[in-house]
């Protein structure tokens, strides 16, 4: 299974971008959760976005509810991360991330390589 990200760039304040993460090998309702995370330069990597298997929960960091949208498309094999009125507190790498736990509950992370996003004022 691979994740690989696109979409990422750089942005003006108030500017929207959209991230998308393509699954291969799988499609994301192998996962049992997926989601993005992100990191900025000297801090931990946190999440944004987050998305359950049948899709009907989703979740956001309180910094992004209201701006930012988490889906995935009809066939399962791509989840995007629409990004509007952007700040620059919205700079980072953005990471596309899943989760398979198996029968015994243990779970196995999957990561894109992660895509940098820039907001400049």
């Amino acid at each position: 299974v691979q994740l690989v990200e696109s979409g990422g760039g750089s942005v003006r304040t108030g500017g929207s971008l959209r991230l998308s993460c393509a699954v291969s090998g799988s499609t994301f309702d192998y996962f049992n959760y997926i989601g993005w995370f992100r990191q900025a330069p000297g801090k931990e990597r946190e999440l944004v976005a987050g998305i359950n298997q049948s899709g009907d929960i989703t979740n956001y960091a309180a910094s992004v509810k209201g701006r930012f949208t988490i889906s995935t498309d009809s066939d399962g094999h791509t989840m995007y991360l629409q990004m509007n009125r952007m700040k620059t507190a919205d700079t980072a790498v953005y990471f596309c991330h899943a989760e398979h736990k198996d029968q015994m509950w243990r779970p196995t992370y999957y990561w894109g390589q992660g895509t940098q996003v820039t907001v400049s004022s």
